[in-house]
């Protein structure tokens, strides 16, 4: 190989490593979004006009997502999407036929929320979502096998515990149980996974 095919090969090398090296910040972040479970156009459709399902679905009621125990008593459900903030929402609400003002109305919520901010758990207290965010008194636990946010709930929420956490890099989950279903916290966030 004389000089000049030499130095030919070197700026082909360089061209082409910097190509890689500045396609992999693009790859990655369509990788990050593709990996957090988004709901199809049907499921938005069914949410903006709010279908609610009787009986309730069950543990793939959010595609992307299983969500392994469920406790019985639940007669409705109905599919959440909310997109806004740089975020995207998709969820489910399991409910029974109670009034959500009686204390023993059983009620769960569970949602993926796509946000690319999303790398640890301390981030969810700047979660920037209309319902449901992480303010106020917030602590950190163990549920479920998980380290975890939890607040009472409260006004919007209703009443009970809302839990949270980050799933992997750019998915978070949250989860809100109305005070009938807290004993059953443990088994409920250990059994939703992405699926």
């Amino acid at each position: 190989m004389n000089r000049f095919q030499h130095v030919l090969a070197v700026v082909v090398l360089t061209v082409a490593s910097a190509g890689i090296a500045a396609a992999s910040p693009a790859q990655a972040s369509v990788s990050a979004e593709a990996a957090c479970p988004a709901a199809s156009k049907a499921e938005a459709k069914r949410s903006k006009a709010g279908k609610v399902d009787e009986p309730a679905r069950g543990s793939g009621a959010i595609k992307g997502l299983v969500v392994g125990y469920i406790p019985t008593g639940f007669k409705y459900g109905s599919v959440n999407v909310r997109k806004g903030n740089g975020i995207t929402e998709y969820g489910y609400s399991w409910r029974d036929d109670r009034n959500d003002v009686d204390l023993n109305h059983r009620e769960l919520r569970v949602r993926i929320v796509c946000w690319s901010d999303a790398h640890k758990l301390s981030q969810l207290k700047k979660l920037p979502v209309t319902l449901g965010a992480f303010t106020g008194d917030v602590k950190t636990e163990k549920i479920g096998g998980r380290r975890v946010v939890t607040k009472q709930g409260d006004g919007a929420l209703g009443h009970g515990q809302y839990v949270g956490w980050v799933e992997r890099e750019g998915t978070v989950i949250t989860l809100m149980a109305s005070q009938p279903l807290v004993p059953d916290l443990d088994k409920i966030v250990k059994g939703i996974h992405l699926s």
